[in-house]
């Protein structure tokens, strides 16, 4: 194996021998409460018997067939999910994963508006194509940006680590929308195709935005006609409580992409929901773009299954109930004993504490991109984790609480108490230590 984002020989991957709901297990028999959901896509566990059950009848049926042909599970899981998206997001275009649906998006956005520059946030992701990798305002784009993709960067609103130099909520909203606005008028309105956001960012830190920026974000591109595009690859099905994160501001953009949790990663599969005024371009005029395995009909099925289990089970519900009433009071529970966290934030299943060396000045527990020696706290911190049974997702000086989005209570309050146990080795290199 090659392994992602990884030094080959520095790196000992664990043998997974097997997974079930919230958990899964190596061959030594040490067994883990999945605090990562995969990376943030078994929105409903592994192993869920009525999707695996869908996969198999179908694979029996029909295990494949190209993407220009109507089948079945293809349309069933276009519909379900258009049943679900905000506004007029009734078109449905399939791709194979997130990075896929953001690179057709931009596409997309380009040919309808005739324009090519992109607006992008720092602190993001949206993937590791081409184009996406160029949109992500994270160190993993350094490598692959050659500043020649059409991407620009712009600070999204984040109080904690503020570029404005805000006090409070309403002075970063506006001051960001500002910044926006600045951006847009030095790089020219009509050169600008599109502005990607994620919603709320996952791996960059998971930051809600302040009330009021993302209605202020459609509106400037509204005012410019710019191709207001939401990445809810990682916030989406379930994920902060509600099927798609947009519905928490109650703002429509006019290209949303998915992926992960549509189908709880069972299967491959990622899309985009599209509005019908860019449905409309492409009525007469071909899209130049498609995927061999575009609509896949096993990662359909699972879809499928998925959204059904989601309603049945009223999963998205847990994942608001849990959030709420355990989650967010176990944080803050925490945050009251362990220095080292700075800030608490999220929502659902969307959590990060923001590790910190020192409360007050809010410098980081290690640098940013920390690698090696540096990064000795965090290391030591998730090695306490997983001592304790718990596989945490850890990024920068971050560690995210992301479980599936049907944990039950106990299973929380279990990924809290190896919380707790695991932030005294954070604690340890903190000013108050």
């Amino acid at each position: 194996m090659f392994h992602s984002w990884s030094a080959q020989g520095l790196i000992d991957p664990l043998a997974v021998a097997g997974a079930e709901g919230s958990y899964f297990w190596d061959y030594e028999g040490n067994r883990y409460l999945d605090f990562t959901s995969g990376l943030v896509f078994t929105n409903i566990g592994y192993q869920h018997p009525k999707v695996v059950a869908a996969i198999q009848e179908q694979a029996a049926k029909l295990s494949t067939f190209a993407p220009a042909f109507a089948v079945e599970p293809r349309s069933e899981a276009a519909r379900l999910i258009a049943e679900r998206t905000p506004g007029d997001l009734d078109k449905i275009f399939f791709t194979n994963g997130g990075a896929e649906a953001v690179e057709n998006a931009v596409r997309m956005a380009r040919l309808h508006t005739g324009r090519h520059k992109v607006l992008a946030a720092y602190r993001s992701y949206h993937g590791g194509t081409t184009t996406a990798i160029n949109l992500t305002g994270d160190p993993r784009r350094w490598a692959s940006d050659n500043g020649t993709s059409g991407t620009v960067h712009f600070w999204a609103p984040f109080l904690y680590r503020s570029a404005f130099y805000a006090e409070n909520e309403a002075e970063e909203c506006a001051r960001a929308l500002q910044h926006l606005e600045d951006t847009i008028a030095f790089e020219g309105p009509a050169a600008i195709a599109a502005i990607v956001l994620e919603t709320i960012p996952g791996t960059a830190g998971i930051m809600t935005p302040p009330p009021g920026y993302l209605a202020g974000v459609r509106e400037i591109c509204d005012r410019y006609g710019i191709v207001f595009v939401l990445d809810e690859v990682m916030a989406g099905f379930g994920r902060t409580g509600k099927w798609f994160a947009a519905e928490h501001f109650d703002v429509v953009p006019d290209l949303m992409t998915f992926a992960k949790g549509v189908n709880s990663g069972y299967v491959p599969l990622g899309g985009v929901a599209i509005s019908g005024a860019i449905a409309e371009t492409f009525e007469k005029r071909p899209y130049p773009g498609g995927l061999t395995y575009s609509g896949h009909p096993l990662a359909c099925a699972a879809a499928v299954a998925t959204i059904q289990v989601m309603e049945e089970e009223r999963v998205v519900e847990n994942a608001a109930v849990i959030g709420e009433t355990v989650i967010a009071p176990g944080l803050r529970a925490l945050a009251e004993r362990h220095p080292s966290i700075g800030e608490i934030r999220g929502t659902g299943m969307f959590w990060a504490l923001d590790l910190v060396k020192d409360r007050e000045t809010r410098e980081p527990l290690v640098p940013y991109n920390a690698s090696g020696e540096a990064n000795a706290p965090m290391a030591a911190f998730g090695a306490a984790c997983k001592k304790n049974g718990l596989w945490p997702f850890i990024n920068m000086n971050r560690t995210h609480v992301v479980p599936p989005c049907n944990v039950t209570e106990a299973e929380a309050k279990e990924g809290l108490a190896a919380l707790d146990i695991a932030l005294s080795a954070a604690d340890e290199h903190t000013t108050a230590a």
